[in-house]
């Protein structure tokens, strides 16, 4: 995560070839084939010179579709408008091809001359196919409050995790391939203490129907109960008897 930064001084790129654009998207929008105003003001710096050159037209990257299921977490997918206001954008090139793979929202806060930006949405496209590959949003305090990712890179987000005050309180997640939640794991104190799986496929967008529970002790999982005739209940339990009884060891429970 970002840490705020005061507006006026142009972004640094990291030690490699790379461009960070600063854009104010007031003037314009971030689009493939549109031209951008002349009335736009911006800078780029440069790793090895740091002049500041003419902006070009740059592509976009493109959405992927989002994930059914997953939990919305309200309005934090307005975090990525760039049309907003108070909102500032920054896209970097990180891959040295000239096509921006990193673009960066800002709010700005405050006013007079305590006016500050803080990161509330990161995009990125980790292979270079013009595609959102990971999309992580943030709080207006600049803590991370939700990340959707495409692992696949098929075009289509399979894991969001969820944070609160920074730490990862629930993954959602697609392991079949078909657009869905089917697992969620929870965790507190950053470590997972209860997974839901749906084996069945009987969930939707409206209604989670979990028919496998996982728990776990000391982040390690220690039991599985299944429900095998759909109707919501355990009707198996799988026990790794030889882990319990090592954390039972290790937490000083043991005989």
């Amino acid at each position: 995560m970002s840490a705020p930064i005061q507006p006026g001084p142009p972004h640094r790129c990291p030690p490699r070839r790379c461009t960070a654009h600063h854009i104010n998207p007031t003037h314009t929008r971030w689009s493939r084939t549109g031209v951008i105003s002349l009335g736009l003001l911006l800078w780029v710096a440069t790793a090895c010179g740091g002049a500041a050159v003419q902006e070009e037209t740059q592509p976009t990257l493109r959405t992927s579709e989002g994930l059914a299921g997953a939990t919305s977490g309200g309005e934090a997918g307005q975090l990525c408008n760039s049309n907003a206001e108070g909102v500032e954008i920054s896209e970097y090139d990180t891959s040295g091809d000239e096509i921006p793979d990193i673009r960066k929202v800002f709010r700005r806060v405050g006013s007079g001359g305590t006016i500050r930006l803080v990161l509330i949405c990161r995009e990125t496209d980790l292979n270079g196919d013009g595609v959102k590959d990971v999309v992580r949003y943030y709080t207006e305090e600049g803590r991370p409050l939700r990340e959707e990712s495409d692992r696949d890179f098929d075009g289509r987000m399979d894991e969001m995790v969820h944070f609160h005050n920074g730490r990862v309180v629930r993954i959602e997640q697609d392991t079949s391939g078909n657009g869905r939640v089917d697992a969620k794991v929870f965790y507190e104190n950053g470590r997972p203490v209860r997974g839901e799986r749906d084996l069945a496929a009987r969930s939707t967008p409206e209604e989670w129907k979990p028919d496998q529970w996982e728990y776990y002790q000391n982040g390690r999982m220690v039991r599985v109960g299944t429900d095998i005739d759909g109707d919501n209940n355990v009707d198996r339990w799988d026990r790794d008897e030889d882990l319990r009884k090592k954390l039972e060891a290790e937490n000083g429970d043991g005989d």
